[in-house]
């Protein structure tokens, strides 16, 4: 029973998260400052729930920094997320395979 209710709150602030912003701002956001901030808000949340857990996936700091660094550096050059993944994998593996 305890997971239906799990389940309910999720959903329920799940609702919220989305339908405040309506019943808040009903005209256009003309400030650009309040404009560019809510803008970049989901990069930032991302981020911050990603980071941590490419850090703690491996159990090894140097594992888990040599797959972030294939992954940055593949993607800076613009290869599909795949290969981003599969590369920033391997170096990970690689790497633990050598400590």
């Amino acid at each position: 029973m305890n997971h239906v209710a799990y389940i309910a709150v999720m959903a329920g602030v799940t609702y919220l998260i989305r339908v405040i912003p309506f019943a808040f701002f009903r005209r256009k956001i003309r400030s650009k400052f309040l404009r560019s901030f809510l803008y970049y808000i989901p990069y930032a949340v991302l981020s911050a729930m990603t980071i941590p857990a490419i850090f703690y996936s491996t159990g090894s700091v140097l594992t888990a920094a040599a797959g972030t660094a294939a992954a940055l550096c593949l993607a800076f050059f613009g290869l599909p997320l795949i290969a981003v993944a599969l590369a920033a994998s391997l170096a990970a593996f690689l790497t633990g395979l050598l400590l």
